[in-house]
């Protein structure tokens, strides 16, 4: 079970764990412990968390570079990586 402190702004007891899926996998990036990763794999499988993580709007660098070891994606296929590179020519102007 993803330890209920990650999401502690939510009633958990009327949590719809399918439709929230990116913001559970964006807590525990950001700060789960093992055990939570466990718990969001068996809940989302590999997929679904791969899935998830490329949609995740904002991330850290060292996040980014942490989910593309574990899961195999390049950051380019990340909307948090490529909205970054969007802001960055942005400003370069």
């Amino acid at each position: 079970m993803i330890r209920p402190s990650l999401l502690w702004e939510y009633d958990l007891d009327h949590f719809d764990w399918q439709k929230m899926r990116n913001v559970v996998v964006q807590r525990v990036i950001e700060r789960g412990r093992p055990d939570d990763y466990y718990a969001m794999l068996n809940l989302y499988g590999l997929d679904g968390v791969r899935d998830a993580v490329r949609e995740i709007p904002v991330m850290s660098n060292k996040d980014i570079s942490f989910v593309c070891i574990i899961f195999d994606l390049k950051k380019e296929e990340l909307k948090c990586y490529t909205r970054k590179q969007s802001y960055q020519l942005h400003w370069d102007y």
